[in-house]
């Protein structure tokens, strides 16, 4: 279902879930679908939909292009620093995910935020791919 248009990123979703009825699992799943190579972050670190997981965005050994948030502001507060020394991109906030000051730390750091949510932006073709 890839788009023509459609470049592929490295995306880390942070949150994500073996679960089919959460909104991480959908997002990994769309990614997936639009040619992404998606990373699934979680305490667990669960594999998900074939992907390898990870129990931190320290733990991938490549780049990461774009972040997308399934945490609670209080969740994220406390990946702060790994998100800092992963230099991503882009962190996208989803609902429920937003955390301002967070977002203030980033983009002092030079990284672009978006409170957006990632299914839309994916369906809606709206998903830039940052450079």
């Amino acid at each position: 279902m890839m788009l023509p248009d459609t470049l592929s990123e490295r995306v880390a979703v942070l949150g994500a879930s073996a679960n089919p009825e959460r909104y991480a699992y959908k997002a990994i799943q769309l990614l997936l679908d639009y040619g992404h190579q998606v990373f699934p972050v979680s305490l667990k670190g669960d594999s998900v939909l074939g992907q390898d997981g990870y129990q931190s965005i320290l733990d991938i050994a490549c780049p990461i292009d774009t972040v997308t948030m399934y945490i609670s502001s209080e969740k994220s507060d406390l990946l702060k620093e790994a998100l800092l020394r992963c230099r991503p991109k882009r962190v996208i906030f989803n609902p429920g995910a937003e955390n301002p000051a967070l977002v203030n730390t980033l983009r002092d750091a030079g990284i672009v935020c978006q409170d957006a949510c990632t299914l839309v932006l994916l369906k809606t073709h709206q998903w830039t791919v940052v450079k």
